[in-house]
């Protein structure tokens, strides 16, 4: 089955064509662990272990690949500020790397709370130093980069396509400090690949390299760990829209400039989740973590749940009203799977049925393969799990398929238990009499009995050794 997904590259919908029919290659843009992961950065996380999931359900397998900042990440999304790990040691009085091993754990104790998979490749930035010294110095030997007082910079006037991916020509791409602010620069857009201890003298976390003592910048970590790990050529590369004007054009630029060849073949992104007064990030207070949703009554599934109802490229707006209505919703679904183990118990799908359960797995499974449509999805979850001229085996095993695919904890909840049943004087009595009759083999007077007891909706099974079990009618 073909899978359809939105490339951002080429702003339209596009049948997704792996560059090996045996493996996808999938680079994803991972935590800057200077603080705790938000709900909002989740999202995008949540919907990137989707994706990965589809592709599997499509047939393949995935290499995922993600990136741990724990270096070079600075306050703002050029070349301004401070690096925001040394900011985060300094606020806790720790030291970068408790602060860097702290939130990675963290972050990795939340995705798997939400039961995302754990990409193929966790890889740290500080552990690839080297990696990104050898990119720099070749994109430095081929001509695009240059060293001006103490720093080494990407000449975007050196790469034509810079732009490309949001639609910006250069010179409207100021990514950088602005010029008056960073004379060293020759083009406004140009972007630091290293720094040396020339800037920010109190850089705690600096290594040696051929332009001098120093640390890399940002955007080099993903170009030099993405191709290290995943080769020159990548299938997908993911992250949020924020992404799109800064850090992926320059990923594209060193990438293709040190390549010399087209470097990802579906750039795939992610929409905002927005509070009421606007874009939730950590930089304007947004400190909503799962931790913090516990706290409050909700559970890493209500939230995930919530996700699920909007597609991955619209905004979500989060709100408490909107987390109870997922909360709920995510109950409700979790109490038919209760309901369908109880009622389907050593119950088997007829040939029929078994066609019926092919067609609804199919047709679940296009709504994601149709660039992962999982609000239309959600929609029909709730059609059949509501369809009660489908027998709750049939129904049961859907939801099944549906739980191996979103990962919703469904299969872990428990058939539901029969209520027990209340034993009244007259009950009791009725039971004594059926005893007696069936005693004398009055096989009418009990047969009168047994009707009198199911019309007060109780069942009687005769059982070995004389013993009965009452059945709930």
């Amino acid at each position: 089955m073909s899978v359809y997904l939105f490339n951002t590259k080429t702003r339209s919908k596009e049948e997704f064509k792996p560059l090996n029919e045996k493996e996808v290659t999938m680079y994803c843009c991972g935590p800057t662990v200077y603080s705790y992961a938000h709900i909002g950065n989740l999202r995008t996380y949540i919907f990137e272990d989707l994706i990965a999931n589809v592709l599997r359900l499509a047939g393949y397998k995935v290499k995922h690949v993600m990136n741990v900042t724990d270096v070079g990440h600075l306050t703002s999304d050029g070349d301004e500020g401070e690096d925001k790990m040394m900011l985060a040691a300094e606020r806790e009085q720790k030291s970068v790397m408790e602060i860097a091993r702290h939130y990675e754990d963290t972050f990795f104790r939340h995705t798997s709370e939400l039961k995302l998979r754990r990409p193929t490749i966790v890889c740290r930035a500080t552990e690839h130093i080297k990696d990104m010294i050898d990119f720099v110095k070749d994109l430095e030997d081929k001509g695009f980069a240059y060293f001006s007082n103490g720093n080494v910079y990407f000449d975007t006037a050196k790469f034509p396509k810079y732009g490309c991916l949001s639609g910006q020509c250069r010179d409207d791409l100021k990514h950088g400090a602005r010029t008056e602010q960073d004379e060293n620069k020759r083009n406004p857009s140009d972007f630091v690949l290293w720094f040396t201890s020339s800037k920010f003298e109190n850089q705690i976390l600096q290594w040696e390299s051929p332009w001098g003592r120093g640390y890399p910048g940002w955007h080099i970590e993903c170009s030099a760990m993405s191709t290290k790990y995943l080769g020159e050529q990548i299938d997908i590369h993911c992250g949020g829209i924020d992404h799109i004007p800064v850090h992926h054009e320059n990923e594209i630029a060193q990438s293709e400039a040190r390549l010399g060849h087209e470097w990802v073949n579906f750039w795939v992104h992610m929409e905002f989740l927005n509070t009421k007064a606007g874009k939730m990030s950590k930089s304007t207070g947004g400190k909503t973590t799962i931790d913090t949703l516990k706290e409050i009554g909700y559970t890493p599934m209500h939230y995930k749940y919530f996700t699920l109802t909007s597609h991955y490229r619209s905004s979500a707006v989060f709100s408490e009203e909107a987390m109870d209505g997922a909360k709920k919703a995510y109950e409700n679904l979790c109490d038919y799977v209760a309901t369908f183990k109880a009622e389907a118990k050593n119950s088997v799908l007829t040939q029929d049925e078994i066609a019926l359960l092919d067609q609804l797995k199919t047709e679940f499974n296009n709504y994601l393969f149709d660039d992962i449509k999982t609000p239309l999805a959600i929609s029909h979850i709730f059609g059949v799990a509501k369809d009660n001229k489908k027998s709750a085996k049939l129904r049961l095993e859907y939801l099944m398929h549906v739980d191996s695919v979103f990962n919703l904890e469904l299969s872990n909840v428990e058939a539901k238990k029969e209520e027990g049943i209340e034993i009244t004087p007259e009950i009791a009595q009725l039971l004594e009499q059926r005893k007696e009759a069936r005693a004398q083999k009055d096989w009418a007077k009990s047969d009168e009995i047994r009707d009198k007891l199911a019309s007060l909706g109780v069942g009687v099974k005769d059982l070995p050794n004389k013993e009965i079990e009452l059945i709930r009618l």
